[in-house]
């Protein structure tokens, strides 16, 4: 039985989410209080922790891609939206809080790389 392989550029957007979930997830725990200055709104600590778990989700859904899990691909859309519901209650703004949503589309589009005519997105289980 042939291993499972994924494109470099698959590997590269996988390692690119971890590294910046983990930086966003910190930052949201550390420094959470500068963050929420710069926010158009009052943002409460509870918010801003729900931000912080949601890097972290993300981070782990990260990880289960690299193991090939399909549904770590449609929680991280999942947590995608709820950011979405988030920005839009601090007052992000509808434009930018929707282009938040571009990260699910950019992951589906690189799970569709092919290597050696198999895409990532087949490989997933």
């Amino acid at each position: 039985m042939e291993s499972k392989q994924r494109h470099g550029c698959v590997t590269a957007w996988l390692t690119l989410m971890i590294i910046a979930n983990s930086i966003s997830s910190l930052a949201y725990l550390f420094m959470g209080k500068k963050i929420a200055a710069h926010f158009p709104t009052p943002v409460s600590q509870s918010v801003i922790m729900a931000l912080a778990v949601i890097g972290i989700a993300n981070l782990v859904f990260s990880i289960m891609l690299f193991k090939w899990k399909k549904w770590a691909f449609w929680a991280f859309a999942g947590t995608s939206l709820i950011t979405l519901v988030i920005n839009i209650s601090i007052e992000i703004g509808i434009a930018s809080s929707i282009l938040g949503l571009a990260g699910v589309g950019i992951l589906f589009a690189v799970l569709q790389i092919k290597k050696d005519k198999v895409s990532s997105w087949e490989n997933l289980e």
